[in-house]
């Protein structure tokens, strides 16, 4: 049933794996980047709008919720773009990027919900979730730190 592969048959089934896994990643960036800008852009028609409806220039605490959330949002893809660019040049995958990532996004999160909509065990889930990331992000770091004095 499993086809035992020659050693040339097994490099060029890898380097065909390898080129497409390439051509996946650059087309991700792609159009993570698109997103991005068109996601910039439209954070900017908010502000504007925000800061044009009356009271003119003055932006209501709503408002300044859903630009704050919108902007961790974007702040949240171009750290994507980041990640997929360290993988593209290094073929790895930073863990530090992906945790801030995730704690960029729960930021978003606390910053965007409303206290009184959501249960008490959620808001532990949630404070819970920072402290466990908080503290990979400072081990990850940490342990990053100590590789480089030791060399």
């Amino acid at each position: 049933m499993f086809r035992v592969f020659s050693e040339s048959a097994a490099e060029h089934l890898a380097t065909l794996i390898t080129r497409v896994q390439a051509v996946t990643v650059a087309a991700i960036m792609l159009l993570l980047t698109v997103v991005v800008i068109l996601s910039t852009v439209h954070l900017g028609w908010l502000i504007a709008e925000e800061i044009w409806k009356p009271p003119r220039f003055l932006i209501p605490v709503q408002g300044l919720m859903d630009i704050f959330g919108y902007f961790l949002l974007v702040l949240i893809g171009v750290e994507l773009l980041e990640t997929l660019k360290m993988y593209l040049k290094r073929d790895l995958i930073q863990i530090s990027v992906v945790i801030e990532v995730a704690l960029i996004a729960m930021a978003r999160k606390v910053i965007t919900e409303e206290p009184e909509s959501v249960s008490a065990f959620t808001l532990f889930g949630i404070a819970a979730l920072i402290l466990a990331l908080a503290a990979a992000f400072y081990l990850e770091r940490h342990s990053r730190e100590s590789a480089t004095d030791a060399e």
